[in-house]
């Protein structure tokens, strides 16, 4: 499903941006976007966290549906 590739792909960004910060105190969304408080950092902020909630739902799908890709 594409919205969960979507939400895979805007945690790995969170979780590369929050190792980045707990290794280094570099938080390179503020950098990319004008600082913490900016509106685009804060909508990235609000996307990975929503994306967050969305991939909850993927513990309790069925996983014995299998995809076939042509």
């Amino acid at each position: 499903m594409i919205m969960d590739r979507i939400a895979l792909t805007l945690l790995i960004i969170g979780g590369l941006n929050w190792g980045s910060v707990g290794l280094f105190g570099f938080d390179l969304v503020a950098f990319a976007f004008g600082g913490s408080a900016a509106l685009l950092s804060r909508a990235v902020y609000t996307l990975v966290g929503l994306s967050a909630v969305w991939c909850i739902t993927l513990l309790f799908r069925d996983r014995d549906v299998v995809e076939h890709h042509a």
